[in-house]
C-alpha cells in the first residue's frame, strides 16, 4: 500500500517527475519525534482517520480539529480543492493520511498536498502538536518537476509563464467572503503559449491564511521553481500553507469552464487608441509583447533564410549567362572557321596569328579615312600602328565581295610561307562579318603589294 501511494504522488500522468528534495522533508523533524504506538501516535491516527468523513460533510471546506490532552494533543486539518465530489474528496484525504502515517512514522508534525493520480484531485492534510490555524509557515518545502526540457522558444515561454504566474498570485492571495471555504485563496488559469499548446496552472493557499502570507508563500514557491526547474515542461511546489502546479496539459479537471481567448490584435500607428493595455495583455494567458516578439523573430528568420537564397540564385544566373555567352562566341567562331575552311587538315596553327577586332580598330583609328591607303576589288587597305610600334597595312575585305571568303583562306594559307618576294602576313581578324588581313607595312611599295600580295 505504501509503495502504491508514493507512486500516486510522484508518477501522476505518463511523464515522470523528479523530486528536488527528499520526500521526508514534508515531515517536520525540527519539532521533535514521538514514541511509536504511544498516546500521541494513537491520537494522530484517530484524527487523520476522521478527516475524510468530516471534510466531505462540509463539502470539502477547511476542517480544523484536535484530539487528546496535552502533551499528547494532536491538531489536524483537512481540505479538498474546489469542485471535488464527495467520493473523490474522501478517497484523496484517506490516501493522503495513510501516506503521512507511513512516511512520517514518528514525526510530531507533517503536511501533504496530495495529488490522486487515477483521477487527479488535490487535497490537503496537516497535523501537529500545536495549533497552526492562520500560521505563515513556509518550511519545509517540496519541489517536484517533469524530467523533460522545453526545447524551443524558451525566452518566449518564460515571458508568458511569468505573466501568468504573477497575475495568478495577485488573484489567489486576494481574500473572498468565505474564509473557511476552499474557494478562498484559490485560482486556476490558462495561458496560450503556441497555436497548439497552452500553459495550465493552479494555485491555492489554506483558506485561513492572510492575504500577505498567501502572497509571500506563492511568490517564494514560484521563485523556487524558477531557480531549479524553469526550463522543464511542468512541475509543482508545496509549502505548509500554499501549493502551486503548472504543466502543458489540463489536470485535476479544473479547466473545463475556463475560456481561452484569442490573442489580442497588435496596435496600429493610425489608431493609437486601439493599443492593447499591457496590464491586461497577460490576463488569461495573453501576452501581447511576447506575441509581437515572436512575430518579429519569425520575420527575421524568414529574411535570414530568403535573402541568401535570392543572392545565390542571382549569382548562379549571372554565371550561367556568362558561360552561355562565352559558349555562343566560341561556337560562332568555330562555325565561322568552318565556313571558310580554316579547320581543315594542315591549318592547326591558324589561331596563332589572329588579332581581335578591337586591336585592329585601335591601330587604324577605327578605319579612319586619313589612314586609308587605297582600295581594290576585294576591299580597302588602311595603314595602322600596333601597340608595340610596328606599322602594318590592314586589308579589310569587302562584305559584298563574292570571292572574299576564298581570298581570305588563300591569304592565311600563304601566311605560312616565307619568300623574299612576298609581303609578309602578320595575322588576321575574323569577328562577325569582318574579315581582315594584317600585313607588314613596306614603305615605298606599290599598293599592289598589299592588295594582291605582289
Amino acid at each position: 500500500m505504501k509503495q502504491r501511494l508514493i507512486f500516486s504522488i510522484l508518477c501522476f500522468g505518463l511523464i515522470s517527475f523528479r523530486a528536488a528534495s527528499e520526500i521526508a522533508q514534508t515531515c517536520t523533524s525540527d519539532q521533535g519525534t514521538f514514541r511509536p504506538n504511544g498516546t500521541y501516535d494513537a491520537n494522530r491516527r484517530l484524527i487523520l482517520a476522521s478527516l475524510p468523513s468530516n471534510v466531505t460533510a462540509q463539502n470539502g471546506f477547511l476542517y480544523n480539529t484536535s484530539i487528546g490532552q496535552e502533551p499528547n494533543r494532536v491538531y489536524g486539518v483537512g481540505m479538498c480543492m474546489p469542485g471535488s465530489v464527495q467520493e473523490d474528496c474522501s478517497r484523496c484525504l484517506k490516501y493522503a493520511s495513510d501516506w503521512l502515517i507511513g512516511s512520517c512514522p514518528n514525526q510530531i508534525a507533517a503536511y501533504i498536498w496530495y495529488i490522486w493520480s487515477s483521477d487527479p484531485k488535490l487535497c490537503y492534510v496537516r497535523y501537529s502538536n500545536s495549533s497552526f490555524s492562520g500560521s505563515a509557515d513556509l518550511e519545509p518545502k517540496y519541489v517536484v518537476y517533469f524530467t523533460a526540457d522545453i526545447t524551443s522558444n524558451l525566452t518566449e515561454f518564460k515571458m508568458i509563464w511569468e505573466g501568468l504566474t504573477l497575475s495568478m498570485i495577485s488573484a489567489t492571495s486576494a481574500s473572498k467572503n468565505t474564509p473557511s471555504s476552499s474557494n478562498n485563496h484559490y485560482k486556476a488559469d490558462v495561458a496560450t503559449f503556441t497555436k497548439f499548446q497552452n500553459i495550465y496552472a493552479v494555485m491555492q493557499c489554506t483558506p485561513d491564511s492572510s492575504n500577505v502570507d498567501c502572497d509571500n508563500c506563492l511568490r517564494e514557491s514560484v521563485s523556487d521553481y524558477q531557480s531549479c526547474c524553469g526550463h522543464k515542461i511542468g512541475g509543482y511546489t508545496m509549502r505548509p500553507i500554499c501549493f502551486f502546479r503548472w504543466q502543458f496539459y489540463p489536470f485535476c479537471n479544473v479547466f473545463d469552464n475556463i475560456t481561452i481567448l484569442a490573442s489580442p490584435p497588435p496596435p496600429t500607428l493610425e489608431h493609437p487608441s486601439l493599443a492593447v493595455d499591457q496590464s491586461n495583455a497577460t490576463k488569461n494567458g495573453k501576452c501581447f509583447q511576447s506575441c509581437e516578439k515572436w512575430k518579429n523573430l519569425k520575420k527575421k528568420a524568414i529574411v535570414e533564410i530568403v535573402v541568401p537564397i535570392v543572392v545565390i540564385f542571382i549569382i548562379i544566373i549571372i554565371v550561367l549567362v556568362l558561360l552561355a555567352r562565352r559558349s555562343a562566341i566560341l561556337c560562332w567562331r568555330r562555325k565561322t572557321y568552318q565556313e571558310i575552311g580554316l579547320d581543315q587538315s594542315g591549318m592547326t596553327n591558324v589561331r596563332s596569328i589572329q588579332f581581335d577586332l578591337k586591336t585592329i580598330e585601335v591601330a587604324t583609328g577605327k578605319f579612319a579615312r586619313i589612314n586609308k591607303l587605297g582600295e581594290g576589288g576585294f576591299g580597302e587597305v588602311f595603314k595602322g600602328t600596333l601597340s608595340n610600334g610596328i606599322e602594318v597595312a590592314v586589308k579589310r575585305l569587302s562584305e559584298t565581295s563574292a570571292q572574299g571568303a576564298q581570298e581570305f583562306k588563300n591569304e592565311v594559307v600563304v601566311a605560312k610561307l616565307q619568300h623574299r618576294n612576298l609581303v609578309r602576313l602578320l595575322g588576321f581578324c575574323l569577328e562577325g562579318e569582318e574579315k581582315i588581313l594584317v600585313y607588314e607595312f613596306v614603305p615605298n611599295k606599290s599598293l599592289d603589294y598589299f592588295l594582291f600580295g605582289m
